[in-house]
């Protein structure tokens, strides 16, 4: 991974996050993307490459032409929606490393709560031979139709496994909401929850409950990143991008991969995991924060397992003793993740981490050095290390 250590995120800029914008999705990625470069005192004209979502509707060339980008000498898409959220960061970072582009732009915006709502599911999904569509022929006809429906196989089955409870996963809701409360920006603001309004919120797919899934949100979110010389040049400290890594796991499907001999891990995120320590040399000791994924409660826990944080089955005592909160061993989501703050396909995660790095978050952990951020789990997915000059 050559690449470590030598690029680094120097913008980041967002609109607000609500449920209904008001405004087209190209207008929320044409405001994003300009508050990025504001907020890294470069010119939309600086920047000679784009990274974006597959899932992204703004193409790079429309939104190239209302920043009046003059030039694009490298532009690329991720696939398999939020787990693309740290990989497009990594795409960008190979770009730079190798002379393809300057200053690369990456965005994510949509109306996906007052255009698309995702959490419907695939009912409409057309009969096709191809792929992608065939795939779903194998789990819709027993009723698995939502992205819930699909994490409830799973929960199931790590509850089964190692004794896990419903409450084991209100725990992590209560946690991001208790960030979120602090968070301006999050839709959740001044909202935290108990412990027992989880448990009392309704059931969504048995094991989940209302309070385990996340939020449907309109927003957008922007980044600009470049080398490390160029960073010296840019109007905030660099949040050097220590390492960045994509993985599939054998026998992978798109959040339904049920035919493993296991299911209650997530093998494809120990791919990144594995990669993430070996080329930053870090361990999960010198990580201070993390941002982990969290469109669904129950697959938090398996993914700090993963990373090892903690052995596997354990991580519903980390979790008890405090450790994810404000002032415990390892505090995750601190923006108050997509439960409290908001859901744009990950990438509003990857910007706390950089205000962590910066030591702007409005919930700051002390002594920042490393943050650990991850993209959507089920799927293929990606990961990053964001560390202090």
């Amino acid at each position: 991974m050559s690449f470590a250590s030598q690029t680094a995120i120097v913008g980041i800029g967002a609109t607000e996050f609500s449920k209904n914008s008001g405004r087209t999705p190209m207008q929320l990625a044409t405001e994003a993307s300009i508050a990025a470069c504001v907020d890294a005192g470069i010119s939309p004209a600086d920047i000679d490459g784009i990274v974006t979502f597959s899932a992204e509707k703004n193409t790079e060339i429309e939104v190239a032409r209302n920043l009046g980008v003059r030039e694009l000498t490298h532009f690329s898409q991720i696939p398999h929606g939020g787990g693309a959220a740290c990989g497009v960061i990594g795409q960008a970072a190979m770009a730079l490393y190798s002379g393809a582009a300057k200053y690369v732009l990456v965005y994510r915006a949509f109306n996906e709560r007052s255009w698309h709502r995702f959490g419907q599911g695939v009912q409409d999904t057309h009969q096709s031979p191809e792929a992608f569509d065939v795939s779903f022929s194998w789990t819709s006809p027993f009723g698995l139709l939502t992205p819930a429906q699909w994490v409830a196989m799973f929960a199931t089955r790590y509850m089964h496994e190692y004794g896990a409870t419903t409450e084991d996963f209100g725990r992590v809701a209560v946690a991001d909401r208790k960030h979120a409360a602090t968070n301006p920006a999050a839709f959740f603001y001044e909202k935290p929850i108990t412990l027992e309004d989880h448990q009392n919120s309704r059931w969504i797919s048995e094991p989940l409950r209302l309070l385990d899934c996340c939020q449907e949100s309109d927003g957008g979110q922007a980044f600009i990143l470049t080398t490390m010389d160029r960073a010296a040049d840019t109007a905030q400290p660099a949040a050097v991008i220590a390492a960045a890594a994509q993985g599939v796991s054998a026998d992978q499907h798109v959040m339904r991969s049920y035919y493993r001999e296991s299911i209650s891990g997530l093998p494809e995120m120990g791919v990144v995991a594995r990669q993430l320590w070996d080329a930053s040399g870090l361990s999960p000791a010198d990580i201070q924060t993390a941002v982990i994924y969290d469109h669904f409660t129950p697959l938090v826990l398996p993914q700090l397992e993963e990373f090892g944080f903690c052995a596997r089955g354990e991580a519903k005592d980390f979790i008890a003793e405090g450790n994810i909160e404000l002032g415990g061993g390892l505090p995750i989501n601190t923006n108050g993740g997509q439960l409290g703050e908001a859901y744009i396909h990950g990438m509003n995660g990857v910007a706390e981490a950089v205000r962590q790095v910066r030591g702007t978050s409005v919930n700051p952990v002390d002594n920042v050095e490393n943050v650990l951020v991850t993209a959507g789990s089920g799927v293929p997915t990606s990961g990053l290390i964001l560390s202090k000059a």
